[in-house]
C-alpha cells in the first residue's frame, strides 16, 4: 500500500539503540508507513543492523551515504519520503504504538495545522532523578533555558504543559516548544522550508521559521515518545546546541519578526537570561531603549545606554515592541498579566523569552 506517513530516521553510530527504535516502528497499530533510514557513514554495526531488520519488512528503506552530518542527512532523506506526512524519529528513542495513528488523525481532523508534536517521557528515569537533585542544589527554575546545563527534567515538564497551537506560538521564544523527534509535518510544508545549517539547533530554527511563515503547529497531548537522554547525544556534545547558540537563534528570529524594521526595543529583565539575549540582539544592531526592572537600586540607572524603569513606568512611554526575558514560568505569567493590563497584546507587542 502507499504509505500515509514517512518516518525520517537519520542514523549515525547507533548500534546500541537502533534495534529497539526500529522494533517500536514495527509495533505501530497503523500499518501504512514507510521508514526512510539514512545511515550517515556510521563506523559501527548500525548499517548492518538496519539492513538485517529491513530484509524482513520492506517498509524500512535503508540508504547509505558518506558522513555528511545531521542537516544534510535529513534533507537527503526528505527527498526520498513518499508519504504526505513526514514523522521525525531519532535512532536512540522509541515511539508508543499509537504515535503515528494519533498524529495522522490530528492532521486529518485539523487541516489548518501544518505539523503536530507530542508529549515525551525522558528516560532513563534514574539519571533524570540525579539531574533534578543537582539542579535543585543550583536553584534551577523549571523550564528555564539552563536546562541545557542542569538537566532535562524541567524541560520535560515544560514541554508536557504545552497542549495547543496557541501554547506553541506563545512559548516559542522560551524554548523549542516541540521535541523534534516527535514532529509530524506535512511533506509539502517541510519541502518548502527544509533543514538548514546555521551553526545552531536545526530543529529550533525550523520551528521558528514555520511559525514566522504563518503555519500553525500543535501538540497531541499524550506521551507518545520515549526520549533517551545520555551523555553522547548531540544536544550534549555538539557546539551547535550550546546555550549561546540557542540564544543566537532566538535573537535572529526576533529581529525578523517582532523587531523587524526596528533598531530598538524594550527589554523586561536584566538577569543572566536578559543579559545574554541583549548581547545577542546587540550583535544584530538592536539595543534596548528602556529596561524594565524591579530591583530598586537599578531604577533610573543607565544600562546598555538604556534607562532602567519600574514596570509602572511603561504606561508613560507607550506600547512598543517588548521582549520579556526572564527565567521561570511563574515570573513570565506575572509579566503577561501586567502587560495585558497595559494594553499589550502577546505576539503583536511583546513576547516572552528565556
Amino acid at each position: 500500500m502507499d504509505p500515509e506517513v514517512s518516518i525520517l530516521l537519520p542514523v549515525y553510530n547507533a548500534e546500541q539503540t537502533l534495534e529497539i527504535c526500529l522494533r517500536s516502528l514495527l509495533r505501530q497499530r497503523m500499518d501504512a508507513w514507510e521508514c526512510v533510514l539514512v545511515d550517515d557513514g556510521s563506523g559501527d554495526r548500525s548499517l548492518e543492523l538496519a539492513r538485517g531488520i529491513a530484509r524482513h519488512d520492506p517498509r524500512i528503506r535503508v540508504f547509505e551515504v558518506e558522513h555528511r552530518g545531521l542537516v544534510e542527512s535529513l534533507n537527503f532523506g526528505l527527498e526520498r519520503c513518499r508519504a504526505p506526512i513526514v514523522a521525525r524519529m531519532d535512532a536512540d528513542d522509541w515511539m508508543h504504538r499509537d504515535r503515528l495513528g494519533l498524529q495522522l488523525r490530528a492532521l486529518c481532523d485539523e487541516p489548518q495545522l501544518a505539523a503536530v508534536g507530542t508529549h515525551v517521557r525522558i528516560f532513563p528515569r534514574e539519571a533524570l532523578a540525579t539531574q533534578r537533585k543537582a539542579a535543585a542544589k543550583e536553584r534551577a527554575l523549571p523550564g528555564e533555558t539552563s536546562r541545557l546545563r542542569k538537566g532535562r527534567g524541567g524541560y520535560e515538564a515544560w514541554l508536557n504543559s504545552i497542549t495547543s497551537a496557541d501554547d506553541v506560538a506563545r512559548e516559542a521564544f522560551v524554548e523549542c516548544p516541540i521535541a523534534h523527534p516527535t514532529l509530524a509535518i506535512r511533506t509539502d510544508v517541510l519541502e518548502a522550508h527544509r533543514y538548514r545549517d546555521m551553526g545552531w539547533p536545526e530543529d529550533y530554527d525550523l520551528v521558528l521559521r514555520l511559525l514566522a511563515a504563518g503555519h500553525a503547529l500543535a501538540v497531541v497531548p499524550r506521551r507518545l515518545l520515549a526520549w533517551r537522554d545520555h551523555e553522547s547525544r548531540l544536544s550534549r556534545t555538539s557546539p551547535r546546541y550550546t546555550l549561546e547558540r540557542f540564544v543566537d537563534c532566538k535573537a535572529l528570529h526576533l529581529s525578523l519578526t517582532l523587531l523587524r524594521g526596528r533598531s530598538d526595543y524594550i527589554l523586561w529583565g536584566y538577569g543572566s537570561t536578559g543579559r545574554m539575549l541583549a548581547r545577542a540582539l546587540a550583535k544584530l544592531g538592536l539595543t534596548p531603549s528602556h529596561i524594565v526592572e524591579l530591583h530598586p537600586r537599578r531604577i533610573g540607572q543607565q544600562i546598555f545606554g538604556a534607562t532602567v524603569i519600574h514596570p509602572t513606568g511603561l504606561a508613560s512611554i507607550g506600547v512598543g515592541p517588548l521582549v520579556a526575558s526572564v527565567a521561570g514560568a511563574g515570573p513570565r505569567q506575572e509579566i503577561r498579566l501586567a502587560l495585558s493590563k497595559l494594553g499589550y497584546l502577546e505576539g503583536r507587542d511583546f513576547v516572552c523569552a528565556a
